[in-house]
Formats: C-alpha cells, sequence, structure tokens
C-alpha cells in the first residue's frame, strides 16, 4: 500500500464534502502527477512558464526511487527545498518532455485527395494540400518503453498512432479528435481514424470513460462526448459495420458514463426532467495548472478551495477553460473565484448527448436490435422534450444554459446556444430560420472575421474577442440545415469570413492557430492560461470541411464586409445569375 494512502483518503473525503454522487477514489493515484507534496513544491516554485511541462515529464527511474529521494531532500531542508535544489533533482530524476512520443507518418496518407479537386479558388487549394501535408507534422506513435514501465510517464499507452492538436497538446484530446476524424476522412485516411476509434474504445473498456486527454492527471474528467459521432462518420465513409458491431457494448458503456455519472433531475411547471451537465467531485488543483489553482483559491475562504477547483475541473471538462459561461450568475463575472460550472445545464453537452442517443437508436437498427433501438429512441425522445422545457426560448429563437440554482436561463450569447441545430436535435424545421433572426438580433452577423465565442470581454479564451473553429461548424452546419436559400446564404458567408480570417493569418504566419482574434482583422488569439498554440488539429479539420462543402465558390480574396440581412435577398438573386 503507498506510504501517502491517507493523502488519497483525505481527497475521496473531500470530494464526499462536496456532495459527489458516489464515494469514487480519484482515477488517478500517481504521487507524482496527480497529488502530493513533489508536484505542490515543484509546480509552486514555478520553475516553467507553463504548469504542464512539468507532469509531462517522463520519471528517469522508478516512481518509490524518486519519491524516497524526494522525502530525503525535503527532510534536508525542513520541506522548503530552495529553487536551484528543486532544479537539479529534477535534471538527475526526470526526462525532457515529449520523449515518450516518437513523429509518425500515417501509413494511410497520400498525396492528392480527391477533395482538393472541388476547390476551385487556385490559392485555396495550394493551402489546402499544405493543411494536409500537417497531418504528417501532427502524427504521434506511443514508443514501447511507456507499455513496459507506465508508472514512470504521465502519458497513458496507446496501441495504435494518432493525430495531436499541436504546440503544447502533445497527447490526443477526446473532443478535439472528432474534427480532427472530419479533416482526415477527407483526406482519405479511413485506418488513421480507425485506430484513433480504437485507442478511445480501450480507455473506456479500461477506465469506464474518455479522459479529458491521453494522461493520467485527466482521469478525473472527461470532455464533450463526440466518440458515437466520431463512429458514425467512420462507418459512414468505409461501411465497416463489422468494427461497430464489435464495439457498440463499449459506445453505450460511453453513454452510460455520462447518464449516471452527469445527471440532473430539474422540477419545473409540475413536471420532472432529467437532463446532463459537467460534475467532477472532485478537489484539488488540475496537476496541468497547479500554481494557477493554488492561487485562485487564496482568494477565497479555506472552506470553499476543494468545491472551486471542482468546478474548474468541470469547467475543463466542458472543453471551454474557461469562459463567462461558467461564471453566470456569481458576483463577479469576471473572475473564477465565482466558477459554478456545475450549476448549469449546458445546451451544447445536452445536444451532444441527443444526437449520440439517435446515432445509438440508428446503429442498433442497422445491426437488427430494434430493443436497444427502441431504448435510445425514447431517451433521445426525453432529451428532446426536457430540452425545450428548458432549455429552448421561442421568443429569442435560441436554446440557453439553464441555472440550476437561480432557475433560469442563462440569456447571453455564446454559439454554444445553437448547438441542437448542429446535431439535429430539434423537431421544429422553423427553427433553424428562427435562429438567424436570433443571430441578426445580436448583431452576430456584424463581425468580419468569424463568430465570436461570445460578447463579454473577460480575458478569458473561451470569451470575447476570441473565435475557435469547433463553434464557427457548429453555427454554419447549423444553419446549412435549413431549407431556405437566404439562412443557406448566410451559412456560406460566415464561412467564407472563417476561411478568410484563417487563409489570412497563414499567409502571414505560416501557421494555423487553435484560436482567433477577430476584433482587429483577425489575429492569432489570445487570454486564458497559456500562449496561444500552432498545430492546429480540429482548425485545419474544420477549414478542409468548409474548403470541401463550399469549395466551388470560396475566395481567398480581399476580406469583405459581411453582408446585411437586408442585402442577403439581392446577393442570392445574383449569385443565382448565369456567370
Amino acid at each position: 500500500m503507498p506510504e501517502r494512502t491517507w493523502e488519497l483518503r483525505l481527497l475521496i473525503l473531500l470530494g464526499l464534502a462536496l456532495g459527489s454522487q458516489e464515494a469514487l477514489p480519484p482515477p488517478c493515484e500517481s504521487q507524482i502527477y496527480c497529488y502530493g507534496p513533489l508536484l505542490h513544491q515543484v509546480q509552486m516554485a514555478k520553475l516553467y512558464k507553463d504548469d504542464k511541462e512539468f507532469v509531462d515529464m517522463p520519471l528517469s527511474s522508478a516512481p518509490d526511487q524518486v519519491l524516497k529521494r524526494f522525502d530525503q531532500l525535503a527532510n534536508t531542508y525542513n520541506h522548503s527545498i530552495p529553487r536551484q535544489q528543486l532544479q537539479v533533482f529534477l535534471r538527475d530524476h526526470f526526462q525532457v518532455v515529449g520523449q515518450e512520443l516518437q513523429p509518425w507518418i500515417p501509413g494511410d496518407w497520400k498525396d492528392s485527395p480527391q477533395f482538393l479537386q472541388k476547390i476551385s479558388d487556385s490559392k485555396l487549394r495550394v493551402w489546402a494540400k499544405q493543411l494536409h501535408q500537417l497531418w504528417k507534422e501532427l502524427g504521434k506513435k506511443v514508443k514501447p518503453e511507456v507499455l513496459q514501465h507506465p508508472e514512470r510517464f504521465s502519458l497513458i499507452y496507446s496501441r495504435h498512432p494518432f493525430i495531436v492538436p499541436g504546440g503544447r497538446f502533445r497527447e490526443f484530446y477526446y473532443w478535439d479528435s472528432y474534427w480532427v476524424v472530419e479533416g482526415l476522412l477527407l483526406s482519405e485516411m479511413p485506418e488513421t481514424v480507425k485506430g484513433m476509434l480504437q485507442n478511445f474504445l480501450d480507455l473506456v473498456k479500461t477506465y469506464g470513460h474518455i479522459p479529458n486527454g491521453a494522461r493520467v492527471y485527466y482521469l478525473q474528467r472527461s470532455q464533450p462526448p463526440l466518440l458515437t459521432l466520431m463512429m458514425d462518420r467512420y462507418v459512414a465513409y468505409t461501411s465497416d459495420t463489422a468494427f461497430l458491431r464489435d464495439n457498440i457494448g463499449t459506445l453505450a458503456l460511453e453513454l452510460d458514463f455520462w447518464t449516471e455519472n452527469r445527471n440532473v433531475s430539474v422540477s419545473l411547471g409540475g413536471k420532472s426532467y432529467v437532463l446532463n451537465r459537467y460534475y467532477v467531485p472532485f478537489g484539488g488543483p488540475r496537476p496541468e495548472s497547479y500554481s494557477k489553482d493554488a492561487e485562485l483559491a487564496g482568494t477565497v475562504p479555506p472552506g470553499d478551495r476543494e468545491a472551486l477547483w471542482a468546478e474548474l475541473k468541470a469547467g475543463a471538462e466542458s472543453g471551454w477553460d474557461f469562459s463567462s459561461r461558467w461564471v453566470f450568475g456569481a458576483p463577479n463575472p469576471h473572475s473564477l473565484s465565482g466558477i459554478r460550472t456545475s450549476k448549469l445545464v449546458p445546451v451544447d453537452l445536452n445536444a451532444f448527448l441527443c444526437q449520440a442517443e439517435e446515432l445509438m437508436s440508428n446503429f442498433y437498427t442497422s445491426l437488427g436490435n430494434d430493443t436497444e433501438a427502441t431504448k435510445y429512441r425514447n431517451l433521445r425522445d426525453q432529451r428532446l422534450a426536457a430540452m425545450k422545457a428548458l432549455l429552448w426560448d421561442e421568443k429569442k429563437g435560441a436554446w440557453f444554459d439553464y441555472d440550476l440554482e437561480n432557475q433560469k436561463k442563462n440569456q447571453e450569447f455564446y454559439p454554444s446556444n445553437l448547438a441542437p441545430l448542429w446535431a439535429g436535435c430539434f423537431s421544429d424545421p422553423g427553427v433553424v430560420d428562427k435562429a438567424l433572426k436570433y443571430l441578426e438580433d445580436s448583431q452576430i452577423l456584424t463581425y468580419q472575421h468569424g463568430i465570436p465565442t461570445s460578447l463579454r470581454k473577460t480575458g478569458q479564451q473561451w470569451d470575447f474577442p476570441n473565435a475557435w473553429a469547433p463553434l464557427q461548424d457548429l453555427v454554419i452546419r447549423g444553419l446549412a440545415k435549413s431549407p431556405s436559400p437566404r439562412t443557406q446564404e448566410v451559412a456560406f458567408q460566415l464561412a467564407q469570413n472563417w476561411i478568410q480570417t484563417n487563409f489570412d493569418v497563414y499567409s502571414q504566419k505560416s501557421a494555423m492557430f487553435e484560436k482567433y482574434d477577430i476584433s482587429n482583422g483577425g489575429q492569432p488569439g489570445g487570454g486564458g492560461e497559456y500562449e496561444v498554440q500552432k498545430g492546429f488539429g480540429w482548425t485545419n479539420g474544420v477549414v478542409l470541411m468548409l474548403l470541401d462543402r463550399y469549395g466551388d465558390r470560396l475566395s481567398s480574396g480581399a476580406q469583405t464586409a459581411f453582408l446585411q440581412p437586408h442585402c442577403l435577398i439581392a446577393a442570392l438573386l445574383l449569385s443565382l445569375l448565369p456567370q
């Protein structure tokens, strides 16, 4: 039994004090990468600009030996080790980050996938080919020593190679991978996609859920649940129903994690509805952002610190780490000290689950299992009714996060307010056109370089002025579902704006970025806990998707102002005239 079992038990008790649903121990028991004095002293010494640097460093010897040497060092200096001695200790007992991974060129990569031929603009076609080349740079494979000595690494071993986001994100991430998968399939790389799916399925079999990313310090939380959708895209591309049949039970298990561990019951109008939320019932600072979480906790009373850390982890689970979304209802909307992620029922999470339930019903129907198909169809119907009752606002024409404590909607603008359109989780076709009016009323169509993540400028990366690729996709493909030519034209104009911003920045920087600042002509984004990162997996995927969808119309020309709604019909008529 580990010497610091008492620390683990303390964390469990703290989780219970937060009102956790189950007395589950934290999945990560590493006294180096997840909790404990060594992690605390190193991260609080701020030896690295980014806290993630330390928890990504492999060990040079067994953890017990490293911990024993650290205890000796700590005792020598009365548990306050000088910075210089800590640096020497790390040099002696840890390796440089990235040692556990090796570059990997996908075996199914080919020079000229077919979708390139659909792009009329020659400059955009050359750019698309350069983005297609990036899959080779973002390909990684785990070295065998991670399997042989897993205790020496924070990286979770994966049997199959994968595509990473890029920059500080050296491992694969859950929801990022969906847009990467879409891009890979356009690049005609289904074997790479299958390997990535197998890695995710292995994680579900091992841990009962998919962690935020492939590191042990991410095991306490997940990320937006898009595995079922990834499987759907792969099967639609390959018709590999045997793979689906072999793994349908694992897909069901992953959805069970959400419906059993992240559910919440809400009473409204004499009825009770069950929806889902982001919720991580464990305290302690996030290891990869340890010093920031510890310092933030210093601004609240000691009795509130564990709850604060749990809410920060829930915010990270949402993928929106961090945003004014999660401080809605707090006294100071500009400070994360009031974060209350688990007190909100998010539109996008429930849209993703609604979509997954429909896909599971379709999967089971195709496999001849009518009982399970009916079960998931009923679950989707129940969720649809709950979303309509709690999240939908008929007057505004959008869905809004629901505040559980204050029993009201958060009516601020976020692109996630239209996630049900993208997910196909609505019953009235007219809601798509109502959503267009919502965008007009919110003045979103006046932004020329992309759809902002919010209209609040808080300094957080999931707020104004940043724009993110997946959120553009949520709105653009959501609007494109409308039978209305006018609404479809808005979808195209939004796609043109985003392509132009990405193309212009790439032309200047020779790089793709995880996010963009749309306030001043379109630049790499900023804010949040770390510097903007290059790469970039999901940004590449979304651009390739838009080039595939609108390649015959998109232009690399100078940025033009977004057409105002009253001009759209005229523009549409012009587009229909013979060229």
